[in-house]
C-alpha cells in the first residue's frame, strides 16, 4: 500500500517537472510511508521526508524514534539525528537539495525553524507546492482506506451508544468522557486483532472528549468537564476528534435532552439543523460539487431566518480536514470513494444543535459510515 503510494507520488512529480519534494505533515509522511511517532514538533524535533523523483528516499527523524522508523518506514534510508549534534536535521539537506532546479514543499504544514533553512537553500523562484499533488492523490479513497473508514465508523459508533447511555442528571460532564473513551478502546482492540496485524497501532482513543451540556451548549469544541449535567438540559456529543481508528478520522456528533426538553424553541431548532442535514444528504452523490452541497443546507438554514451557516462538512481521511470541503467556493466534483462528513446545524443566542455523520460517496449516491438515532424523540434521554 505505501509503496504503491510512493510509486504514485513520484510519478506525479515528474509531471509536475519537481526534482524532489521535502515533506513536513505528519500525516502525509505517514501516508507515504507508514511512519508516524507521536511528538515530531511538539518537542522540537523535526521529522521530514525527501522523496526525489529519482533516486533514494529518505526519511530525516529524530535519533529517539529510530526504532519505530527502522519498524514501519518504506523509505530507501533513515538519517536519524540527535539534539546538539552536528547541523542535527540539516545535515542531509544541502546534499539532497543541491542541483534542484524545481523543490516541492508543503508551505502550510512546513514548521517555521524549516522553512527558514530551506529558504537558504533554495531560492523562493525555485520553489513549488507539493499539497495540491497530495490533496488529490488522497481524495479518491483505495479499497485499504475505505476498510479504515468502514471500521472507524464502528469505533464512532460504539463511543456515541456509551455516550449516549452515560448521559443523566446529576452526571458530572468527564463521566461521559471516560465512557466513550472506554469503549472506542475495546471497539478498536476488537477490530484490531480480528483484522490487522499490526501490534504497534494504539487502540486508545487519542483526543479530549469534545462535549458541553446546558448553559454551555453554544462552546462548540468545549470539553468535558467537572460540570454536573441536569434535567431538561441539552448535551452535546462531538466524536469528530475521538474517531480516529488506525489513524483514519472521521466526523461524528448528536444533541441530546435529559428527561425532557425544558425549552420548547430548543426543539423548533433542532429540526431545523436536521432538516438541514437531510437536504444536504439530497444533494450528496457523485457528479455534483462540493459547494452544491452546502448550498442545499444552507437554502434550509436561511429559510427558516437563521443566519448563514459555517461549512456543511469536509474531507477526511488521515487527517481531520482534507480536499474537498462542503462550502461555498469549493467546486470540486465528488466522485466515488471519497468520504466526507456531512453537517446540519443551527446556532442562536444561548443555544445550536447539530446533528452529523460520515459518508462514502458511492456509484450511486452514498454509505453512511456513522449510525445513531436521530430523530428529536429519539434524542430525549
Amino acid at each position: 500500500m505505501f509503496e504503491a503510494r510512493m510509486k504514485a507520488f513520484r510519478e506525479r512529480l515528474e509531471g509536475a517537472g519537481v526534482d524532489v519534494a521535502v515533506i513536513t505533515d505528519d500525516d502525509n509522511v505517514y501516508y507515504l510511508t507508514g511512519y508516524y511517532d507521536y511528538l515530531h514538533m511538539e518537542f522540537g524535533r523535526p521529522t521530514l521526508l525527501i522523496v526525489p523523483r529519482e533516486g533514494e528516499t529518505l526519511l530525516i527523524t529524530p535519533v529517539i524514534d529510530e526504532v519505530a522508523a527502522n519498524a514501519h518506514a518504506r523509505v530507501n534510508r533513515i538519517a536519524a539525528w540527535n539534539d546538539g549534534m552536528g547541523e542535527e536535521w540539516r545535515s542531509e539537506l544541502p546534499g539532497v537539495l543541491k542541483g534542484a532546479s524545481r523543490v516541492a514543499i508543503e508551505p502550510d504544514h512546513m514548521p517555521p525553524l524549516v522553512r527558514t533553512y530551506v529558504d537558504t537553500l533554495v531560492p523562493l523562484g525555485q520553489q513549488g507546492s507539493a499539497t495540491p499533488i497530495l490533496a488529490d492523490m488522497r481524495m479518491i479513497k483505495s479499497e485499504q482506506e475505505l476498510q479504515l473508514a468502514r471500521h472507524a465508523g464502528q469505533v464512532a459508533n460504539a463511543m456515541m451508544a456509551a455516550g449516549r447511555a452515560a448521559i443523566g442528571d446529576g452526571v458530572p460532564e468527564y463521566e461521559v468522557a471516560i465512557a466513550t473513551s472506554q469503549a472506542g478502546t475495546r471497539k478498536a482492540a476488537q477490530l484490531l486483532a480480528a483484522h490487522y496485524d499490526d501490534a504497534d497501532m494504539s487502540p486508545n482513543t487519542h483526543f479530549l472528549q469534545i462535549m458541553a451540556s446546558g448553559g454551555e451548549i453554544t462552546k462548540t469544541h468545549h470539553r468535558a468537564t467537572t460540570r454536573i449535567m441536569h434535567r431538561g438540559e441539552p448535551v452535546f456529543l462531538c466524536f469528530c476528534g475521538m474517531t480516529n481508528f488506525h489513524r483514519f478520522k472521521l466526523g461524528f456528533d448528536r444533541t441530546f435532552w435529559i428527561g425532557e426538553i425544558a425549552n420548547s424553541e430548543q426543539a423548533r431548532i433542532y429540526e431545523v439543523a436536521l432538516a438541514s442535514q437531510q437536504a444536504a444528504l439530497a444533494a450528496l452523490g457523485p457528479g455534483v460539487t462540493a459547494e452544491s452541497v452546502h448550498a442545499a443546507y444552507a437554502e434550509v438554514i436561511q429559510g427558516a431566518g437563521f443566519d448563514y451557516p459555517f461549512r456543511c462538512g469536509r474531507a477526511t481521511g488521515f487527517s481531520f480536514l482534507e480536499a474537498p470541503q462542503l462550502v461555498t467556493g469549493d467546486r470540486t466534483v465528488l466522485q466515488p470513494g471519497m468520504v466526507l462528513a456531512v453537517d446540519g446545524s443551527v446556532a442562536v443566542e444561548g443555544f445550536r444543535a447539530q446533528v452529523g455523520d460520515s459518508f462514502i460517496v458511492t456509484e450511486d449516491g452514498y454509505e453512511p459510515l456513522t449510525d445513531h438515532p436521530k430523530a428529536l424523540d429519539q434524542l430525549v434521554l
